[in-house]
């Protein structure tokens, strides 16, 4: 299906196209698949019935199994079937951003307002955030439509005075980047890229930037603002703000515009060394009390919204994660490409760019990458309605903030309209004076921010609530997936970050899945029952962990008690259970391949499905469980983005890093153990010759679980290293294992 073809706004015959979109190939052989499929299934669960209602059973053991590997299997069953709306009918885009300027003049150019969020100087160090500022101010775009809005809701000077500086480097960055043309836009990168020329020019602004580096870590190490760095009065106004009491949990709003030229207020920008004007550059700490809701992250996003609004008020705006750089200086103009197509913009909310990752080492041990989740569904999200938002690298039409389509919510005050048009520089007093009202934590009482207006709340997820939201409201959104990625950013290098970040998510999921805005019920409403099915997936992913738990030890317990809970080898239902198991394996590796995976990666990626549905989906669950009877959980923790040498350098060798001693590792570990002896003794008896037909899919089951498992034992008997699972964990583990094989006795 081609684009439309746009001239002046107008649609015409000669004008090149802008974007195009095609079915993919495997659209047709996916539907019939899935027929076929989904006939295995009802197969299956007509067997479970069967054995459960229909045939005497001889005793309570044999229903208890059945009913659970019959509840296990409806999991799988409905995950697998909501899965299936996003291969009905996925589409991939194409931009063509070089044709873009016989259309569109510079002058026309939209404005952006970019939002990058952080909230712990030591978990998410500035100068990560600082180079992720600078990416996106370098883009190849009018430099005058362009503000940053960096929010610290850690409310920290350090993060401010690495601001200061970079705002200072930006001088010199941004038309270094122009004069040589520059891809990697993020200075740390471009440094450490060997894709640069030595030149008199490079070092000149590689040693300012190093210059910077060496200040903000600095004061870091420090943990303050020493004399030394405070270089005028100005300075000593901003950072005198930071009194006693002054914390990150209670503290009045800071604004701070970057600039360090006495600006006359008819004067909106600052300017580079080459003469032309600068992005703007806000730094923005909301106010917080300890008697105020804060909202987390949606928070922040919204204060933002409000500020932004108040002091440039683009029409577009860009969230960002403060280790997200820009990779692709030309992202704009793909953005323009959809955004002057009138056929679409007038219900367009937001265009979603898949997350892509720099320093996955080769194997990608965590599956970190989340190809499926970032890559392959959202093209089957962009055959419905559009792409899920996924926190990052989304830009959004601001007025799809503001209520839907046909339905639009008017906010509180005229100056944070949409429609507002900024008069005034952003340096005023009146400009000023107002953002720091917007900011303050008790301005939402009694509004529809957070449930009708701007990024919404109810969930830690508030990417996948304030996306739902808006499709339900009757907006669509596009997937943008070019060739070079349009952004990079960092992964958790350790396996406990990894988990905890994926048990934030499941608490956020299930916080969504059991309101009132349930995607199933109410989603199917307003949405259709495809994209409802499609957002059902992942709302209730969190439930993988009971087909996954129930599989980790069920059979392995009954083979240790000599018991059979599969069909036997001779038995036609025995084909049955190898189609379902290949079938479903299969397609998932042929869509991770096709998407550039590799083998490796596939099998790592699997790997660390297990794990996940033994730990955080687990452990998730519960955390949600307790929170809703009323019983206080842990808040919400940040992913750590600061690296040690050590963890980097088991990574970069593929070795998991177990170290924490935490509750997450010990199913995990329980089911090693329980899957390798129950392997050993199956083994054992099939070697003395033992009749073990009516065990053999057992046997299967258990040892693909322990090949899986195979970093668990290393870490458990073969390393000496930090990164193993602590004493404790192996200890514990132990024992209660024991204790599940002596209650299996009893019930066996």
């Amino acid at each position: 299906m081609e684009g439309r073809r746009l001239r002046g706004g107008f649609t015409t015959t000669d004008s090149p196209p802008l974007h195009t979109s095609e079915p993919l190939r495997r659209t047709a052989f996916n539907r019939l698949f899935a027929a076929v499929y989904f006939s295995a299934i009802l197969a299956l669960l007509y067997r479970h019935v069967q054995n459960l209602f229909l045939l005497s059973t001889t005793s309570l053991l044999s229903f208890s199994t059945t009913l659970s590997l019959f509840i296990s299997d409806l999991v799988l069953a409905f995950m697998w079937a909501s899965l299936q709306a996003l291969r009905m009918s996925p589409i991939r885009r194409k931009e063509f951003p070089q044709d873009l300027k016989q259309i569109i003049k510079d002058e026309d150019f939209v404005g952006l307002d970019v939002f990058i969020c952080t909230a712990d100087p030591y978990k998410e160090p500035p100068m990560n955030v600082v180079n992720t500022a600078l990416s996106l101010m370098a883009y190849d775009y009018p430099t005058d439509k362009i503000s940053i809005y960096v929010s610290d809701d850690g409310g920290s000077d350090l993060t401010l005075f690495a601001f200061m500086e970079a705002a200072e480097f930006a001088r010199h960055w941004l038309p270094f980047c122009r004069e040589h043309n520059v891809m990697e836009r993020s200075p740390q990168v471009y440094f450490e890229s060997n894709y640069h020329s030595s030149s008199p020019h490079f070092e000149k602004i590689k040693i300012m930037y190093e210059d910077m580096k060496m200040k903000v870590e600095h004061v870091m190490d420090k943990g303050k603002i020493t004399d030394e760095y405070i270089s005028d009065e100005q300075r000593r106004q901003v950072f005198n703000k930071w009194i006693k009491g002054f914390t990150r949990l209670n503290h009045p709003t800071v604004i701070q515009v970057m600039n360090y030229e006495q600006v006359i207020l008819d004067k909106k920008h600052d300017k580079d060394n080459s003469g032309r004007l600068m992005p703007n550059l806000i730094y923005v700490s909301r106010e917080k009390n300890n008697t105020s809701p804060h909202h987390f992250k949606a928070g922040a996003l919204n204060v933002l919204l409000r500020v932004s609004a108040v002091m440039t008020n683009a029409p577009i705006i860009l969230t960002q994660d403060c280790d997200m750089y820009s990779n692709d200086p030309q992202t704009l103009l793909r953005i323009l490409c959809y955004l002057s197509d009138p056929a679409i913009k007038s219900n367009l909310a937001f265009i979603q760019f898949p997350q892509r990752f720099h320093g996955l080492n080769k194997q990608d041990i965590y599956a970190c990458e989340y190809k499926h989740h970032f890559q392959v569904n959202p093209m089957g999200f962009d055959g419905l309605k559009g792409p899920s938002y996924i926190g990052s690298g989304c830009f959004f039409h601001r007025r799809a903030l503001f209520g839907g389509p046909s339905t639009p919510v008017p906010p509180e005050i005229p100056e944070l309209s949409p429609d507002h048009v900024v008069s005034k520089p952003i340096q005023s007093q009146e400009i000023l004076s107002l953002a720091h009202h917007v900011a303050g934590c008790n301005y939402e009482n009694q509004t529809n921010w957070g449930s009708k207006s701007g990024f919404r709340y109810g969930s830690l997820v508030e990417d996948y609530n304030t996306s739902y939201r808006l499709h339900c409201e009757g907006w669509k959104s596009l997937f943008c997936n070019p060739k070079r990625a349009a952004f990079l950013g960092d992964v958790p290098i350790t396996l406990f970050d990894v988990l905890s970040q994926n048990k934030r998510w499941c608490i956020g999921l299930f916080e969504v899945a059991f309101s009132k805005y349930n995607p199933l019920i109410f989603g199917s409403q307003y949405m259709g029952v495809l994209m409802s099915l499609a957002y059902s997936h992942y709302a209730f992913w969190p439930i993988w962990c009971i087909p996954v738990i129930f599989y980790s030890f069920l059979p392995q317990l009954a083979l240790l008690n000599q018991f059979s809970i599969f069909p036997k080898l001779s038995e036609p239902w025995f084909f049955l259970y190898v189609f379902l198991f290949l079938g479903a394996y299969g397609q998932d590796f042929v869509e991770f391949f096709l998407a550039g995976g590799t083998v490796r990666r596939w099998w790592n990626c699997q790997r660390m499905w297990m794990i996940r549905g033994l730990s955080c989906y687990l452990f998730g669950s519960v955390e949600y469980l307790l929170k809703s009877i009323g019983i206080s959980t842990h808040g919400f923790s940040l992913t750590s983005k600061a690296l040690d040498d050590e963890h980097g350098k088991r990574y970069g060798r593929g070795i998991f890093e177990f170290r924490v001693p935490s509750p997450l590792f010990v199913p995990l570990t329980m089911a090693a153990i329980i899957n390798l002896f129950s392997f050993l003794l199956g083994l054992t008896a099939f070697m003395r010759g033992n009749n073990m037909e009516g065990l053999g899919l057992q046997m299967i089951l258990i040892g693909f679980i322990v090949l899986n498992c195979l970093p668990v034992y290393g870490a458990i008997a073969l390393r000496n290293d930090a990164g193993k699972i602590p004493t404790q964990i192996t200890i514990i583990s132990t024992f209660v294992s024991v204790a599940f094989y002596y209650a299996s006795t009893l019930c066996f």
